[in-house]
């Protein structure tokens, strides 16, 4: 039995096919808004919206570019943050001819969180990989529950303990391959012709282990279903103070 540990990076593990059918994963609403190129969208990532203050006199502009005002805010008013480059928040809020949404310069807003910019470009960097491991019917340490269930689909079984220092977990997967099977036959007037039909076959179980709903370790239960695939490092979930 093989046990692969590694944190906080993450291991690819190719799956062979035949499996359980994934479950997509959950994705919020995606605004309407056309993302620039250069930019982060973080609506779409981000668990719960994100205020900021604005503290001075601030010009609301049509692009990140900054080159064409719109309008303007007030000292003191709450805009939803929308996304961001490396010099401007997107924002939407009240400015002063109404409703709009547009970029205002990072100085001119209070960040709940310090880190806040750092923090949503490696949100935004692990979604992006993550969603690449999960299109590819991967998995990974350091991927959720609710990622792994989105590449893997149900496990065969599932079991769970509480103690002080968390929650354990446990999805046991049992691998199949789609194996053809061909059949030489003869048509009603003598002429032979072929056909394919497909079996699952059983190559092998995997055993997924959560600590406090991230993946610790996988264990090889049964042949080798983790294939000969790399280790890729990727950041681990990103956590923020709001």
């Amino acid at each position: 039995m093989k046990k692969i540990f590694l944190v906080p990076a993450v291991l690819i593990i190719a799956l062979a096919a035949g499996q359980a059918p994934a479950q997509p994963l959950a994705r919020r609403p995606t605004s309407r808004l056309a993302v620039e190129p250069g930019t982060i969208h973080v609506e779409d990532i981000l668990t719960k919206p994100v205020y900021l203050k604005i503290l001075n006199d601030a010009p609301i502009y049509v692009s990140s570019k900054l080159d064409r005002a719109i309008g303007s805010m007030m000292p003191g008013t709450l805009v939803k943050l929308v996304g961001l480059s490396d010099t401007a928040f997107r924002v939407r809020g009240k400015a002063r001819h109404g409703d709009t949404s547009g970029w205002i310069r990072m100085t001119d807003a209070l960040s709940p969180d310090p880190n806040l910019v750092p923090n949503l470009k490696k949100l935004h960097e692990r979604q992006t990989q993550v969603e690449v491991l999960i299109a590819a019917h991967q998995i990974a340490l350091g991927m959720t529950s609710e990622e792994v269930l989105a590449s893997m689909g149900k496990p065969s079984r599932k079991s769970s303990k509480l103690s002080a220092a968390g929650k354990d977990e446990k999805f046991e997967y049992v691998i199949f391959e789609r194996i053809p099977q061909y059949t030489t036959s003869v048509d009603a007037f003598g002429r032979p012709f072929q056909s394919v039909t497909y079996i699952k076959v059983e190559t092998g179980s995997l055993s997924v282990n959560f600590k406090n709903n991230t993946v610790e370790t996988i264990e090889e239960t049964k042949g080798n279903p983790l294939g000969t695939g790399g280790v890729k490092i990727v950041p681990g979930p990103v956590l923020f103070r709001f």
